[in-house]
């Protein structure tokens, strides 16, 4: 299980709502249990340490950092 990077309640409060009405999950629960916010998918695997702490901050699994970021 990985732990959400570190943000003011107030912003934690908005990323949650944000995602659960962009993709139906909250990012803090979705990082908790190592899933893809935007497809659900398991993220738990990633190509290097930077995607790795990508992933604390916005929830996204490899793939889907690779198709937002190229």
């Amino acid at each position: 299980m990985s732990e959400p990077s570190e943000k003011s309640a107030k912003m934690e409060e908005q990323l949650d709502d944000m995602s659960l009405k962009s993709f139906g999950r909250s990012r803090t629960g979705s990082i908790a249990r190592n899933a893809c916010v935007i497809c659900g998918e398991d993220a738990s695997e990633f190509k290097d340490e930077l995607s790795r702490k990508e992933f604390t901050i916005s929830g996204m699994c490899q793939s889907c950092q690779d198709k937002t970021f190229g």
